[in-house]
């Protein structure tokens, strides 16, 4: 597992310390013990208790997209009900905006749910009997909010998401993709600091899923929101992460930004995990930036060192000479055609556009 849990110097907003979620039989006595070493298979044997969630711990930056990603049982739904507390760890602390979340009463949970964060799940449960606008507006009905105040916030926030025109449409005249935006737009009515997403995404068609990974990277542009979003998918990871934490057997076996894990896999099992990742998607230029050969001309055009290969390649096909890389007024070393191509012919995808 990797050594750094935090983003930043700065006060996370999401701190998980030591957590666990252990299902069985004398379940608390686990934690702390030789039983909680042994593999998932052996500890069932001996004690009738499945470990879903072993000693993970992470922190989460204010405004930062975390994916936690895993394959189906690797534990990474129930750790994001850990951390919402739809269900109770067995031991641990979690941290949202200061507050532990699993010392919290009944009461000061109901009103972290309705104020401080919010979930998206992959069923999108709107109640089919209320409109767009009532399903967006029902947060806010149940915080007691006036009504003029409430569908004034729901029309705010069903422009926000591109649901213009659908505001006294029902759920089942949308389509899915649809659908997930009037439960996007309804867990963004309460204003939250933090968003929990699980799977949002999917049961919906490719082409559908595709858009709505990039209007969660709009939304989250324009507003900041900091976002604990959890995937079985490499691809949508890969796409939405600042960071990721890959997941087996209910420990975090890695973590990092997805140039970290593709650059640095801590094992074989994320090395395999990541082989389909084509590297041109996820490395920069700065990463294969060379020393300029003699025979080179200098003349060439600058691209920034932070640049994905895959969105520099026709620019670097089609100059002249190898493009300088910069990382401000400083050039890293250059790139060429041969460069990105030897690259490209290595990779599990090899289309230039695909």
């Amino acid at each position: 597992m990797s050594t750094s849990t935090s983003p930043s110097t700065e006060t996370p907003a999401i701190s998980v310390r030591g957590l666990w979620k252990v299902f069985g039989p004398k379940s608390d006595s686990v934690v702390g013990s030789p039983l909680a070493d042994l593999p998932r298979e052996e500890l069932l044997a001996q004690t009738g208790c499945t470990a879903a969630v072993r000693d993970v711990s992470f922190e989460v930056a204010e405004g930062e997209v975390f994916v936690v990603m895993g394959l189906s049982g690797s534990g990474k739904s129930t750790l994001v009900r850990c951390l919402t507390r739809l269900i109770d760890s067995t031991a641990g602390e979690v941290i949202i905006e200061g507050e532990d979340i699993l010392k919290a009463s009944a009461s000061e949970l109901r009103h972290l749910r309705r104020t401080e964060f919010s979930m998206v799940f992959q069923h999108f449960g709107l109640l089919p009997h209320r409109k767009v606008i009532d399903n967006i507006a029902y947060p806010l009905e149940i915080q007691g909010v006036k009504k003029d105040v409430r569908y004034a916030r729901a029309e705010e926030v069903i422009q926000l998401v591109g649901l213009s025109g659908y505001a006294n449409a029902y759920p089942e005249q949308l389509s899915g993709g649809m659908q997930q935006r009037v439960g996007l737009a309804r867990a963004l009515a309460v204003d939250p600091d933090v968003m929990f997403l699980d799977e949002p995404f999917s049961a919906l068609d490719p082409l559908i899923r595709r858009d709505m990974q990039s209007e969660v990277i709009r939304l989250h542009r324009e507003l900041g929101k900091t976002m604990v979003f959890i995937t079985h998918d490499l691809a949508e990871a890969m796409k939405l992460g600042d960071r990721i934490a890959i997941m087996r057997d209910g420990a975090i076996v890695q973590m990092g930004t997805a140039m970290d894990l593709v650059l640095h896999p801590a094992d074989a099992y994320v090395q395999d995990f990541l082989r389909d990742i084509p590297k041109s998607h996820v490395l920069t230029l700065g990463v294969i930036a060379r020393p300029r050969r003699a025979d080179e001309p200098a003349d060439g055009p600058t691209l920034p060192g932070d640049m994905i290969i895959k969105a520099a390649t026709h620019a670097i096909i089609a100059a002249h000479a190898p493009v300088r890389v910069m990382d401000g007024d400083r050039e890293m070393g250059v790139v060429g055609s041969d460069d990105v191509l030897s690259l490209i012919a290595g990779d599990p995808v090899s289309e230039l556009d695909d």
